[in-house]
């Protein structure tokens, strides 16, 4: 089973540090950081974990090539128990990309039994703590742009919980469609549909249905996973097509590409030896309202895999430098 696990966390793994010349180096890369963001139609998040590292370490001699692969590109920042009060929090956020004149890509991930107690469990401890609080971040987002991706692997997992707890699951998904469907019109909301080696296609359709895609723009998938993007894209095709078929509707689709450059293997979901960045942030591509960086490289999947003792939503140096050289 694959799994996102990126909770949010202020530790940061050091590594090993090396220097750097600094000097002219840091200009270009700066001058790179500005020209990225200016060309995207999407937010760069200040506040990762990754340009926390960067500032940290000027002198590291990773630290240019992190700034200019990883920095600089507009990514998704993700909300959940961690996050304080979520109407101040998604608010600032959106009112910041606002002013910047960019979409900001936000993640909602605080689902009840989120993870089914893996390396990313936690969430809202109730039903009706979930839907108070997933209410409020739609009506923060309010009458202004975003993309929101909705509860990664929510769906997918519903097989991890009794036949009870999918209902409940299911029904707060619904609720959380509704919510942003009524208090964030301007905002293209998608519903996490997993990725293209976990949940057969029809299956997948009949599951988002049942938990209100029909309410919001589409669905997201790869999230935090490495399939390539015409894998990614010819799955979330398949489910488009049984949406289609079963319900009479369809629906658009985003993919996550922060990770996928050189695809995937099933089952290697944890910090895969050999991943490499993707097709960077853009409008459109292989059938795709929006090519994302949802997962922020860098960050751990949990202490496994090339990144052993690197908790889950950690960033690390060495994870990120992996990725730029795709090894």
């Amino acid at each position: 089973m694959m799994r996102a696990v990126i909770p949010l966390v202020v530790a940061v793994a050091v590594g090993a540090a090396g220097c750097s010349s600094g000097g002219a180096s840091a200009a270009r890369v700066s001058a790179d950081q500005v020209e990225g963001a200016a060309a995207s139609p999407f937010y760069v998040d200040p506040g990762t974990q990754a340009a926390a590292w960067v500032k940290a370490h000027p002198r590291d001699a990773r630290a240019p090539k992190i700034k200019t692969a990883i920095v600089a590109r507009p990514g998704a920042r993700w909300f959940g128990n961690w996050s304080g009060d979520i109407s101040r929090a998604v608010s600032g956020y959106v009112g910041a990309a606002k002013s910047k004149g960019k979409t900001p890509v936000l993640v909602a991930y605080n689902i009840t039994d989120r993870d089914c107690g893996g390396a990313s469990h936690g969430g809202a401890g109730s039903s009706a703590a979930y839907r108070t609080w997933i209410s409020k971040f739609a009506a923060a987002v309010g009458n202004r742009p975003a993309i929101v991706v909705i509860e990664p692997d929510a769906v997918a997992q519903l097989d991890c919980l009794p036949a009870a707890a999918q209902k409940t699951r299911t029904a707060l998904l619904k609720y959380a469609t509704e919510q942003f469907k009524a208090k964030a019109p301007k905002a293209r909301a998608y519903l996490d549909g997993g990725n293209a080696h976990w949940v057969a296609p029809a299956t997948m359709a009949t599951r988002l249905n049942a938990a209100g895609v029909k309410n919001v723009r589409g669905f997201s998938v790869n999230v935090s996973n490495f399939f390539t993007t015409a894998e990614s894209s010819a799955y979330a095709k398949k489910v488009d097509s049984a949406l289609s078929s079963k319900y009479r509707y369809t629906r658009g689709f985003v993919i996550d590409t922060s990770r996928n450059g050189h695809g995937g293997t099933p089952g290697k979901w944890c910090n895969p030896a050999g991943a490499k960045l993707g097709t960077v942030p853009q409008v459109g591509g292989s059938g795709a309202d929006d090519l994302l960086w949802v997962k922020t490289p860098g960050e751990s999947d949990g202490p496994c895999g090339v990144g052993p003792g690197v908790p889950a939503g950690t960033f690390s140096p060495d994870l990120a430098m992996r990725l730029i050289n795709g090894r």
